[in-house]
């Protein structure tokens, strides 16, 4: 009976985490909406499009596990900014 305790006690917390997550992850894409939209409409050439196709490729330095740059790095809030400069 404790085990079946602490599994829906771990449950409960594990789903409460990934629920502040998400909507954590809302409100991020909700506050750079606008940035987003802006930087979409001055990319005449395409720069933020072939940016976005060479960081879904995979990397050698991910593949062996080295620590990620700050900006970089994806659990960084301005991670999706990185691609402006």
């Amino acid at each position: 009976m404790q085990t079946l305790a602490l599994q829906l006690t771990a449950t409960l917390v594990d789903d409460a985490i990934e629920l502040v997550k998400g909507f954590g992850r809302a409100v991020l894409t909700l506050a750079t909406a606008p940035i987003e939209r802006i930087a979409r409409a001055c990319d005449v050439a395409g720069v933020l499009e072939q940016r976005r196709a060479d960081r879904r490729a995979p990397r050698q330095a991910a593949a062996s596990g080295g620590r990620c740059k700050p900006r970089n790095c994806r659990w960084s809030p301005f991670g999706g900014l990185s691609e402006l400069t």
